[in-house]
């Protein structure tokens, strides 16, 4: 069923809705932005509408309106994760990728499960309390078990005061069977982009390997939540075809997967192109995205899918990742690095055997003092996927506001672990200075949670939450 073409992207729809929205009408503009303060999402000629957007008075009340929205449903909070690429192998042929077969440029790698522990503890660590596991989509000789042994191993490391309590992954697609052996691993987001949604480009850049399958591909978020995985994570590279056709097609997808299982996706990702070894294409995007219209991408998608987070990752500069926290982001990475064995070998930032080029190089510690510098609170938290908050059970407690109540208060319990055992002395003075000003702003229940893990936490206590 999941591999039949995929007619719910229709592009002669969205040709169509961006033809009839060429032109910004101030009034009409307004409008859709009063819409977007009732937290209801957007509709696809809204999206198209604000896609239009350049006067910059316009552009100001539609980065407004995103903070606004951003702010009422998520607060200060900045959920922080690290990736852990533990394979490069690659039987596909992606023209932007690093990792793509036929790239004689780089040292292939795939970690063994006791270099993984290694990575990991090296994480752990540092105070991460969230991984994205990332391999090329092949594998060793253990083939797809080798992702299942990997997310154990990843579970099964501990040290003084931590271990990874969240583990998400980004690898190919795979049979709702497999899907359902992933699930039994207790992973959290499975998380795959279909690069571009526009046919044409994406046959033109997937010239070999499964990859080049469109259907196999799309599908496979339906396939994900069939086998009972509920938290899904879609994104585009952004810079390989139009941005406006991309942001349309996204939605079309999202609408299915609301249609088909009740829910969308629980992430939006929106990386775009950088550098990468080997690859003409990556370092001349064929659509380049400014600035401008990279920050309207961040806030048009808050505005049309306002309880959905948005992943921003070390692509992106540091100034350029503190813009979009009041855009829309709600999820970051931090301290990343993008080849195997990345972790160990940190001190080597340009390791050519990466994914692709980092804008952002800072170690957590940095990223942390700087976002809490700002008001925002960095969260460690992963609460809901522990007491089941998944899926359309966390949609329940999110469109009314009421998981307010549980995610404020365990940002700051989960915060101030970090603080007390890993932070700089530096951090530590910002970062309770911020956690105290905090609870002071906060009221009746949510603010007596607060006061109660943060002090449970101060007595010694790892891993509270509510």
């Amino acid at each position: 069923m999941y591999n039949k073409p995929a007619n719910f992207i229709d592009d002669q729809k969205v040709w169509d809705t961006l033809e009839n929205h060429q032109t910004t009408d101030s009034t009409q503009i307004r409008e859709i932005l009063s819409k977007a303060r009732e937290m209801k999402g957007l509709d696809m000629d809204d999206v198209a509408a604000l896609t239009c957007i350049s006067d910059p008075e316009l552009l100001g009340e539609l980065f407004n309106t995103a903070n606004q929205v951003k702010e009422t449903i998520y607060g200060k909070r900045l959920v922080l994760f690290a990736p852990l690429y533990i394979s490069n192998l690659c039987s596909n042929e992606c023209l932007y990728c690093a990792f793509r077969a036929t790239n004689k440029d780089i040292v292939r790698n795939a970690l063994t499960q006791e270099q993984i522990a290694h990575e990991v503890d090296i994480l752990i660590k540092k105070g991460h309390k969230r991984i994205l596991l990332v391999a090329g989509e092949s594998y060793p000789k253990e083939g797809f078990q080798y992702v299942l042994d990997s997310v154990r191993t990843i579970y099964g490391v501990k040290s003084e005061h931590g271990e990874i309590r969240r583990v998400n992954v980004n690898v190919a697609p795979l049979s709702e069977e497999e899907f359902k052996l992933l699930k039994a691993e207790g992973i959290g987001t499975y998380q795959i982009f279909q690069e571009t949604y526009h046919r044409e480009t994406y046959k033109k850049v997937h010239l070999g390997g499964k990859k080049r399958d469109y259907n196999w591909r799309i599908w496979s978020l339906h396939r994900a939540m069939k086998a009972g995985i509920d938290d899904v994570g879609i994104g585009v590279l952004f810079g390989l075809f139009d941005y406006r056709f991309e942001i349309l097609a996204m939605m079309q997808h999202i609408h299915e997967l609301e249609a088909e299982f009740g829910v969308g996706p629980h992430t939006v990702s929106v990386p775009r192109l950088e550098p990468a070894t080997g690859s003409n294409l990556a370092a001349h995007p064929p659509f380049p995205v400014s600035d401008i219209d990279f920050r309207k991408i961040v806030a048009i998608l808050r505005l049309a899918v306002p309880y959905t987070g948005i992943i921003m990752s070390t692509r992106e500069t540091a100034q350029m990742r503190r813009e979009t926290f009041a855009l829309g982001v709600s999820q970051i990475s931090a301290g990343s690095r993008t080849n195997p064995g990345g972790y160990e070998h940190e001190e080597d930032e340009d390791d050519p055997s990466g994914q692709f080029s980092l804008g952002d190089h800072r170690p957590l510690d940095e990223v942390i003092r700087d976002v809490a510098s700002m008001g925002y609170i960095p969260s460690f938290c992963t609460a809901c996927y522990r007491m089941g908050r998944t899926g359309q059970d966390f949609m329940d407690l999110a469109k009314p506001g009421d998981i307010k109540l549980h995610c404020a208060p365990n940002a700051l319990s989960s915060f101030k672990e970090y603080l007390q055992n890993f932070a700089s002395s530096e951090t530590q003075v910002i970062g309770n200075r911020l956690i105290n000003e905090t609870i002071a702003g906060m009221d009746g229940l949510s603010r007596q949670r607060a006061e109660k893990l943060v002090q449970r936490v101060e007595a010694g206590r790892d891993d509270v939450y509510c």
